[in-house]
């Protein structure tokens, strides 16, 4: 008998984290079957307890349900406590177990997939919500020279910075026109921006040559990362992110680290052919 995992969240018909763990459970020959599942907006406790009853032993958790989840969870994990958030929950004799692999699994992408380092160098994260939150520690952690938090709404950034004034990287808050004299070797949009497929009112000058631009949005081209490619930089969407988050996941859970160059791959040519 497999043993069953999910994901949550609603929406949930486009995630790509079925895809990602089967080919990890394939590949590490692991008996496992895992699963997306849409929860109701009111119900995301409920459905989790339905999974616990029925044997589940873990689950990821996506958007609206990352912040109920660490909620949820009777333990929690550091990184978990650090973001505020869960994407990741254990169900053991104990109960509820609550981490977050977000932060661990952008900083491997970054540095392993795409050879940039961020020690020394000058990053500009845009956005102030859960998903940036959920990576702040994790980044602080690799020791960037500046670390900025830029948001439309100034107190919002202001608070994350707050949260980590024991931190001994230069942190900052700004809005998005105090950018205008400032350049970035890193610049990562957290924000859901290219959903819509809006622009973001950031300046021009902020890409420094040859710099990285990462969207946390994947299988898309958004317009954060036309501009970005416009002015000189090197773009990367969250596909990388995504895989090696679940990568993180996994070994949360089946305490086994998965290889992920051949599963992204596996992923881009999926989606190529879906748009066939």
């Amino acid at each position: 008998m497999s043993d069953q995992y999910a994901v949550i969240g609603n929406p949930i018909a486009h995630s790509k984290s079925p895809l990602i763990h089967a080919a990890f459970a394939k590949q590490t020959q692991q008996a496992m079957h895992y699963e997306a599942l849409l929860a109701p907006l009111d119900g995301f406790a409920a459905t989790v307890q339905a999974l616990i009853e029925q044997g589940y032993k873990g689950v990821n958790v996506t958007v609206p349900f990352k912040f109920e989840a660490f909620q949820l969870a009777n333990q929690h994990s550091a990184r978990a406590i650090a973001a505020g958030a869960a994407n990741t929950l254990s169900f053991n004799a104990q109960g509820i177990v609550a981490d977050n692999t977000d932060g661990a699994g952008i900083v491997r992408d970054i540095e392993q997939n795409l050879g940039r380092s961020i020690a020394g160098k000058r990053v500009l994260l845009i956005g102030a919500g859960g998903a940036a939150g959920g990576v702040l520690q994790p980044l602080l952690a690799a020791k960037p020279s500046t670390l900025v938090i830029s948001n439309r709404s100034l107190d919002k950034a202001q608070r994350m910075v707050k949260k980590e004034a024991q931190s001994q990287i230069k942190l900052q808050a700004c809005r998005f026109e105090d950018l205008k004299q400032q350049t970035f070797d890193i610049i990562i949009n957290a924000t859901s921006a290219g959903l819509t497929d809006s622009p973001l009112a950031i300046p021009n000058s902020i890409f420094a040559q040859n710099c990285l631009a990462y969207d946390m949005m994947y299988g898309r081209e958004t317009p954060f990362m036309r501009q970005a490619k416009d002015h000189g930089a090197q773009v990367a969407d969250g596909l990388g992110m995504l895989v090696e988050q679940a990568a993180e996941a996994f070994f949360i859970w089946r305490d086994i680290r998965p290889t992920t160059q051949a599963v992204m791959q596996h992923i881009r040519t999926h989606e190529k052919l879906a748009t066939q």
